[in-house]
C-alpha cells in the first residue's frame, strides 16, 4: 500500500505557503488583462468551431433523383384568357405534350393580377367537334348582325342573346357560318322576336367591331357566347354574366342547345325556371372568364435534356389574330426540382452564402410588351440549369443531403410571324456542384481551448516576472544612489 507521503511526492503542482507570496498592483492588472484576453480568444475559438466550413467540387451529374425533373411555376398573363391558355412541353428527343391539364390550374385575373373568379376548367374537347357537312351554296343570313351601338339594347331586351363572335378570315368561323345561319333562321321562325321574344341569335364581325369584341374578352374565333337577362339568377346587380358554348357546331346541335336554354323561360313573364335546365345542355356550357387575363400555376415533369416550356393560346377549333395576342407576363415563381420542406428551407437559409441564391432567378419579375395589342411579339427566356448538392453535417456521424437546381436566365422580346408565345427554353448542365460541410471535431476545440488558457497564463506569468524584477532592479539602483 502506497503511503500518503509517497503520493505527495508525485504532485506536479507543489504549493507555496501563502505567507511566502507577495501580491502586487502590476500583477493584479496583468491578471485582469490576461483574463480578458482568455475570454476574447475563447469567443473567437467558439465562433470558429460553430462556423460552417465547406469545400466545393465540380463533378459529373450523378442524377440520383432520376431521369425526370419537375418545373414548378406560377405565371400571370394579364391579356391571355384562361379559355385558351395552354401549357405545352417539348424537348430535343422528340417529346411533344400539348395542353397539359392534369397538374395545371388556371384562374381568371384582372389587369392588376387580382383573381376574379374560381378556378377555370376547360369545356368540351374541341378536337372532336362536329361542324356538319360542308356546303358551297349561298346561305341567307338568319342571325342579326350586331354592332356596338345596338349590342346593349339587344342584350337587355331579350332574355337570351346568343352571339357568334367571328372573323371573316378565320377558317373555323367560315365552317360554322352555314350551320349558324340555318340555325338562326329556324330559331327566328320558332321563337319569333315579335310574338315570343325569348331568344335571339346574333353575330359580330370582330374585324369591324374590334372594341366590342375586346370588351367581351374575345380572343379566339369563333366564340359562341350566351348572354342572359331578366330574372336569371346569374344576373348580379345589373351585370349580365355570360357563358361559352363548346358543343357540336352543326345546325341540329345548335338548335337543340337553344331549345334547352329557352325551355325554362316562360313566354308570358320571361321568368327562368331553374328546375327545367337540362344537365346535358350544361355539359356544353362553360362559364366564360369575365376578364381577359389568366394565372397559370402548377408543375410539369420533363426529361433532363434541353427542352421548352411554352405557354400560349391553343385550340383545335378556334383561330387567333396573332397581331392582337399579347403575351406579357409576370413570373411569381419558377423553380426546378422538388419543393423544399420547412426543415430543408432552414438549412437553405443557413447555407445561402454557399449555394448562390439563384434557384429563383425569375421570381417576381415582369416581362411586359408595351404594344397596345400583341404586334406579333414572342417573349423568350433562356435558362441554364445546374444541379447543386449540399451535404450538411451537424456531427461527424449525422449528415443529410440538400439538393436544389440553380439557373441563370437571359430574356428577350422578338417579333414573330407565327402566333406569339411565352417560351422558357431550359438546358441542363451535365456537371453538378458538390458542396460538403466539414465540421471541426470537439477534441480539436478542447485542445485549442487548453492551448489558449495555458498559453495566456504562461505569457502573463513571464510578463509579470519581467515587470516585477525590473521594478526591484530600479528600486535597488535608487537606493544605491542615496548612499
Amino acid at each position: 500500500m502506497v503511503s500518503p507521503t509517497k503520493l505527495k511526492s508525485m504532485d506536479f503542482y507543489r504549493k507555496i505557503p501563502r505567507d511566502l507570496t507577495e501580491a502586487s498592483l502590476s500583477g493584479a492588472g496583468l491578471s485582469i488583462v490576461a483574463a480578458l484576453v482568455m475570454m476574447l480568444l475563447f469567443g473567437m475559438e467558439l465562433s470558429s468551431y460553430l462556423a460552417v466550413n465547406t469545400t466545393t467540387a465540380v463533378v459529373v451529374d450523378k442524377s440520383a433523383d432520376g431521369d425526370f425533373l419537375r418545373i414548378h411555376f406560377n405565371i400571370s398573363f394579364p391579356a391571355l384568357s384562361c379559355e385558351f391558355a395552354s401549357v405545352d412541353v417539348s424537348d430535343v428527343l422528340g417529346t411533344n405534350r400539348l395542353n397539359i391539364t392534369k397538374t395545371i390550374r388556371k384562374f381568371p385575373i384582372d389587369p392588376h393580377l387580382k383573381t376574379t373568379g374560381e378556378e377555370f376548367h376547360s369545356g368540351h374537347g374541341s378536337h372532336d367537334i362536329n361542324h356538319g357537312e360542308e356546303t358551297k351554296e349561298e346561305i341567307p343570313d338568319g342571325s342579326v348582325p350586331l354592332v356596338s351601338s345596338s349590342f346593349d339594347s339587344f342584350s337587355k331586351h331579350f332574355p337570351l342573346l346568343i352571339v357568334n363572335f367571328n372573323a371573316p378570315w378565320c377558317y373555323w368561323s367560315n365552317r360554322l357560318k352555314p350551320s349558324w345561319e340555318k340555325a338562326a333562321s329556324i330559331i327566328y321562325h320558332k321563337y319569333n322576336p315579335e310574338t315570343d321574344g325569348r331568344v335571339l341569335l346574333g353575330s359580330v364581325d370582330c374585324t369591324e367591331e374590334a372594341e366590342l369584341c375586346k370588351r367581351n374578352h374575345i380572343q379566339g374565333y369563333p366564340s359562341i357566347r350566351i348572354f342572359r337577362k331578366g330574372s336569371d339568377l346569374k344576373e348580379d346587380h345589373g351585370h349580365h354574366e355570360h357563358e361559352s358554348y363548346y358543343g357540336d357546331r352543326d345546325t341540329d346541335s345548335i338548335v337543340k342547345m337553344v331549345d334547352e336554354l329557352v325551355a325554362p323561360i316562360h313566354p308570358e313573364t320571361h321568368k327562368l325556371d331553374l328546375d327545367g335546365i337540362s344537365n346535358k345542355t350544361l355539359k356544353h356550357l362553360i362559364k366564360a372568364p369575365v376578364t381577359g387575363g389568366c394565372r397559370v400555376e402548377g408543375y410539369v415533369r420533363v426529361k433532363k435534356v434541353p427542352g421548352n416550356l411554352i405557354i400560349s393560346a391553343h385550340s383545335g377549333a378556334h383561330s387567333f389574330d396573332s397581331s392582337k395576342m399579347n403575351m406579357s407576363h409576370v413570373v411569381s415563381h419558377l423553380s426546378f426540382g422538388r419543393m423544399f420542406s420547412p426543415r430543408l428551407l432552414t438549412d437553405m437559409r443557413r447555407l445561402l452564402p454557399y449555394i448562390g441564391q439563384s434557384h429563383d432567378k425569375l421570381n417576381e419579375k415582369a416581362f411586359i410588351n408595351q404594344h397596345e395589342f400583341g404586334a406579333n411579339v414572342t417573349i423568350e427566356h433562356y435558362l441554364q440549369v445546374v444541379k447543386t448538392e449540399v451535404i450538411t453535417r451537424r456531427t461527424a456521424q449525422e449528415h443529410s443531403l440538400v439538393e436544389e437546381y440553380e439557373y441563370t436566365a437571359h430574356s428577350s422580346i422578338a417579333q414573330t410571324y407565327y402566333l406569339p408565345v411565352a417560351k422558357f427554353h431550359f438546358e441542363l448542365s451535365p456537371m453538378q456542384i458538390m458542396i460538403t460541410e466539414n465540421p471541426k471535431s470537439f477534441s480539436h476545440f478542447i485542445t485549442n481551448l487548453c492551448a489558449i488558457i495555458g498559453g495566456v497564463f504562461t505569457v502573463a506569468g513571464i510578463l509579470d516576472s519581467i515587470f516585477h524584477n525590473t521594478i526591484r532592479l530600479v528600486k535597488k539602483v535608487e537606493l544605491g544612489k542615496n548612499f
